[in-house]
């Protein structure tokens, strides 16, 4: 324990630029330099969520950085979460549960509820950790917004932390973003303000070298790091769908089993598919149009914050009628959370908790219906496989679930895990009895190996496509890639400078 941790606050020039990767990274290093360290974001807008192993709903970088700490997520890591359901409205999730569903004009008139909640949550890591790497939202220099921001410069000076302005040259004129945003700030804001760190870099770096000195010249501030451009890198996005190298069908390599995710504008736990996606024996790709689905191997229905709209998306887009022909014609379908209920005959939304319909039909693809309700059910897994067809019996695996919907089926299937007292076990996860169609409320199950492996076989055989020569192990490939992440980061940073800050100019012996 310790009586008040160091901090140190990344925030950026904008939306997308870096700073849950920087965070995490820096987050990687400092943990192998031997510190007891944990992130912190006071608020996240993402549908890309986790559940805590008490139960609490945080956001999924959050749980990604605390695994870059060593550590187990806990909702004081963001106890602050936005899950938008529609356009300008949002479920709002404080401590890990559900408060209230607002529009943005109500929520910001009412923050100052949750400022009290955000201090309380911060200083419970303060005084558990040694150091808390703190991250911004958005930006801070959006001056229209400057009255309601409590997670940038106003959380820095809560918590007396530093600040890294992160830049993405990707995009073009990150000086003239990185100035502009320094410009806007007050100059206590300025006074807080540590430096700069250039993200995505690629090119020569002696043609960027002029630039620095001359931004440090017009600003005062130095630039602490250049981080190259990391596409081959794996980390766990917040918002934004990964790109990676396996994205058409099969890639012009027959063995590689193709696998199509249906993008619904509303998806939500989209990392529940990274395990296949970082597969080198898998190809995944995004599909929004008929035209795009091919002929697939496996079909995945992701998870959805607005079901009924994303149902809708589908039927508009001919997307129902694509998947439909496609899993009558041999393609493996699999069902999500979300995706699940699309499976079902109908979804309901009696109290319109998510979407101002009250129903919709569904894909009819399984003998079910689905009402939501206002509780949502949030809780972590770990079940034993049942004998089915796609599972041999025992088979453990660990996951979450995070619905507000109550499935009925008026069909007998098999189940897939074994559930305990008070348990339905079909809502769990189910199949039909020749493992043509799965649907399941359980998020991260995929990322179980042996599970995983297992279900990737089963779709092999049905398919004809050949075994891969080794199995992919995701879990030691996650671990290896965290590293590379903190090595990236730290070893592209100047780390003395930066410890120099956290350490108030007290630099710890590494």
């Amino acid at each position: 324990m310790t009586d008040k941790a160091k901090t140190l606050m990344v925030q950026g020039t904008g939306s997308g630029v870096g700073k849950s990767v920087i965070t995490a990274g820096l987050c990687r290093r400092l943990y192998r330099d031997g510190w007891r360290v944990a992130p912190f974001k006071a608020q996240n807008m993402s549908l890309n969520s986790f559940v805590t192993p008490e139960g609490g709903e945080m956001g999924r970088a959050q749980a990604y950085q605390a695994e870059a700490c060593g550590i187990p997520p806990h909702v004081a890591m963001n106890p602050v979460l936005l899950k938008p359901s529609a356009d300008n409205l949002s479920q709002v999730i404080v401590m890990g549960k559900v408060a209230e569903t607002r529009n943005a004009r109500d929520y910001y008139a009412g923050r100052g509820k949750y400022i009290e909640e955000v201090r309380n949550a911060f200083d419970y890591l303060r005084k558990t950790y040694e150091i808390v790497v703190l991250e911004g939202a958005g930006s801070p220099a959006e001056i229209n917004l400057r009255d309601f921001d409590f997670v940038n410069m106003p959380m820095a000076r809560m918590a007396d932390a530093p600040v890294l302005i992160v830049g993405d040259i990707d995009r073009g004129g990150v000086f003239a973003w990185m100035k502009g945003t320094y410009d806007l700030f007050t100059e206590d804001e300025k006074q807080r303000v540590g430096g700069f760190v250039i993200n995505k870099f690629r090119g020569d770096i002696d043609l960027l070298k002029p630039g620095i000195a001359m931004f440090e010249d017009m600003v005062g501030k130095p630039v602490l790091g250049v981080v190259p451009f990391y596409l081959d890198l794996f980390v766990d996005e917040e918002d934004a769908i990964p790109l990676g190298p396996n994205q058409s069908p099969r890639g012009g390599c027959p063995a590689l089993l193709d696998v199509a995710v249906v993008r619904l504008p509303r998806i939500s736990n989209f990392t529940d598919v990274s395990p296949l996606f970082h597969d080198p024996s898998v190809s995944v790709r995004y599909v929004w149009h008929p035209s795009q689905i091919k002929d697939p191997d496996l079909i995945v229905i992701p998870g959805s914050k607005n079901t009924i709209d994303d149902l809708e998306f589908m039927y508009a887009q001919g997307l129902s009628e694509a998947v439909t022909d496609r899993y009558r014609s041999g393609a493996v379908l699999l069902g999500i959370c979300g995706g699940f209920q699309i499976l079902g005959n109908k979804v309901r939304d009696p109290d319109h908790i998510e979407s101002r319909k009250s129903e919709i039909a569904g894909l009819g693809l399984l003998d079910m219906e689905t009402t939501l309700l206002p509780e949502k059910v949030t809780r972590q897994v770990r079940r034993p496989t049942r004998a089915s067809p796609i599972f041999p019996e025992g088979f453990e695996i660990e996951g979450y679930e995070i619905h507000m919907g109550n499935s009925r089926f008026e069909s007998p299937y098999v189940p897939l895990f074994r559930g305990e007292p008070g348990d339905d076990e079909m809502s769990l996860g189910l199949t039909d009895e020749r493992g043509n169609i799965v649907g399941a409320y359980i998020h991260g199950f995929l990322d179980n190996d042996g599970l995983r492996n297992q279900f990737l076989r089963h779709v092999r055989a049905k398919r004809g496509i050949p075994e891969p020569a080794t199995a992919f192990d995701y879990r030691t490939f996650r671990a290896k890639q965290l590293d590379r992440l903190g090595d990236m980061v730290g070893d592209n940073l100047d780390m003395g400078r930066i410890y120099a800050l956290i350490e108030n100019k007290t630099e710890k012996a590494k």
